[in-house]
C-alpha cells in the first residue's frame, strides 16, 4: 500500500471510528424515555446513565491513552472499538438498571480510550501542513454518527424497541477486521524508545507543561459545555420561546449539525493556512458574538438558521484540539495527552446541561447567553496564554520548506 493510499486509510478507519463512538453514545439520548418507561425509574436514576458512561469514558481515557503510548495506535484504537461494541450488544440483556449502569460504564471506557489512539494515529500518519483539516474530518465522522444515531432510532426502536437499538452498536467489531489487516504503526511512534512511552507525569513536567495541559482542558471543557448547551437545550428554547411545537426537531437537528460539519472544514483549512492562534482567536470571538442570534430569532425558520450558524462556530473548532495537541506534546505521551485533555473536558463540560437548566428556572434565555458568551472569552483568555499554540505554525512552515 503506498503512502497515500495508507493516509486514506487511516484517515477512514479514524473518522469511521469516532463516528460509530458517538453513534453509540447518542443512542442514549434516543432511547432515554424507553429505558425509564421500561425500568420504572425516576428522572435522577436515568440522569445518572450518561453522569456513569461520562465516567468510563474519563477512566478509560487515561488507561488505554497510557496503553496507546506504550503498546501502540492501531492495538488500542482496535480494543477500544471491541470493547464499546460488545457493551453495546450486553444492552440488550439489561434486566434492571443497575446493568444498565455497568454496560454503559464499560461502554464509556471504550468509547473515552479511542479518540487518543484515533488523533495520534492521525497526527503521525499526516503531512503537518494539512493536520487541521484531517483531524477536521475524523471530527465530522462524529456528526455523521450523531445522524445515524436519530435515523436508526426513528426506524429501530418504534418496530423492534430500544433494545434491539443497542445491537446495531455491535456491528463496528467488523470495522476492526478491517483496520488491522493493513494499517501499521506509525515510524515515528516505532521509531520511540518503550521505556520514554505512556508516563503521565510529562504532562506536568515543568511549570510550562502543566499550564499548557490545564490552559488545554479548560479550553476543551468549554467546548463540550457550549456543545451540550446547544444540542441539550435549543429544541426547549424553540419551544418556550417561539410557543412551536418541535415535530420538525429532526430537521432543526440536521441542519445544525451540518453547519457544525462545515464549521470543522472551514476551521481545518483556516488552521492549517494561517495556524492555530488566528483561528481560535476568529473563532472564539464569533462564537461569543453568535450565541446573541437565539434571542433574536422570533420564528421557527429564524431560530434554525441562527443554531446553524452558532453551530458552525462554536463547534466547528472542536476539530482543531487533536491537531493542537497532537502537536505540542511528543510521540511519547501524544496518546494520552489527547486523551486526558479530552475526557477530562468532556467530564466537567458535560455538567453545563445542568447549570443552563439551572439558569432556565431561575432567570432567563438572555442570562443563559451571556453565560454562554462570556465561556467563549474565557477560553479565548486561556488559549492566548498557552505560548506553544503561537509557535504551532511556525512548525508547520518550517516542516514544510524541509520538504521542499
Amino acid at each position: 500500500m503506498d503512502n497515500s493510499n495508507s493516509q486514506r486509510k487511516v484517515l477512514i478507519s479514524a473518522a469511521a471510528g469516532i463516528g460509530l463512538e458517538n453513534m453509540d453514545i447518542m443512542f442514549l439520548s434516543f432511547s432515554m424515555a424507553s429505558i425509564i418507561a421500561t425500568f420504572g425509574i425516576s428522572g435522577t436514576q436515568a440522569g445518572w446513565i450518561g453522569t456513569i458512561t461520562n465516567f468510563g469514558m474519563l477512566l478509560g481515557g487515561i488507561v488505554f491513552g497510557l496503553l496507546a503510548d506504550k503498546i501502540g495506535r492501531v492495538k488500542v484504537f482496535s480494543y477500544t472499538v471491541i470493547i464499546f461494541s460488545v457493551a453495546s450488544a450486553l444492552m440488550f440483556f439489561a434486566s434492571n438498571i443497575y446493568l444498565v449502569y455497568l454496560f454503559r460504564f464499560i461502554a464509556g471506557i471504550g468509547a473515552g480510550g479511542e479518540y487518543g489512539a484515533c488523533m495520534s494515529l492521525v497526527s503521525e500518519s499526516t503531512p503537518k501542513e494539512k493536520l487541521g483539516k484531517a483531524t477536521s474530518i475524523v471530527a465530522i465522522g462524529g456528526q455523521i454518527g450523531a445522524i445515524l444515531a436519530a435515523v436508526l432510532a426513528s426506524l429501530i426502536i418504534p418496530a423492534f424497541g430500544w433494545k434491539m437499538l443497542y445491537v446495531i452498536g455491535l456491528f463496528p467489531v467488523l470495522m476492526v477486521l478491517w483496520i488491522r489487516k493493513d494499517i501499521k504503526e506509525p515510524e515515528s511512534f516505532q521509531a520511540t524508545d518503550r521505556a520514554d512511552r505512556g508516563h503521565l507525569g510529562l504532562l506536568f513536567k515543568d511549570g510550562k507543561t502543566s499550564w499548557q495541559t490545564i490552559g488545554l482542558s479548560l479550553m476543551v471543557m468549554v467546548q463540550i459545555a457550549g456543545y451540550f448547551g446547544l444540542m441539550n437545550w435549543l429544541p426547549k428554547i424553540m419551544q418556550d420561546q417561539l410557543n412551536l411545537n418541535i415535530a420538525g426537531s429532526s430537521l432543526w437537528m440536521v441542519s445544525t449539525i451540518l453547519g457544525m460539519s462545515v464549521g470543522m472544514m472551514t476551521f481545518g483549512t483556516v488552521m492549517d493556512k494561517l495556524g492555530a492562534r488566528f483561528s481560535y482567536t476568529i473563532f472564539l470571538i464569533c462564537s461569543a458574538a453568535s450565541v446573541y442570534l437565539l434571542i433574536l430569532a422570533n420564528s421557527r425558520m429564524t431560530l434554525i438558521a441562527a443554531a446553524v450558524v452558532v453551530g458552525y462556530f462554536i463547534n466547528g473548532m472542536y476539530g482543531g484540539y487533536g491537531a493542537i495537541i497532537s502537536s505540542l506534546y511528543p510521540t511519547e505521551i501524544r496518546a494520552t495527552a489527547n486523551n486526558f485533555i479530552m475526557n477530562i473536558g468532556r467530564a466537567v463540560g458535560g455538567f453545563s446541561s445542568v447549570i443552563i437548566g439551572f439558569l432556565l428556572d431561575k432567570y432567563s434565555l438572555m442570562i443563559v447567553v451571556v453565560f454562554l458568551s462570556f465561556i467563549y472569552i474565557f477560553s479565548l483568555v486561556m488559549m492566548l496564554t498557552i505560548p506553544g499554540i503561537s509557535k504551532l505554525k511556525k512548525v508547520e512552515l518550517i516542516s514544510v520548506k524541509k520538504k521542499t
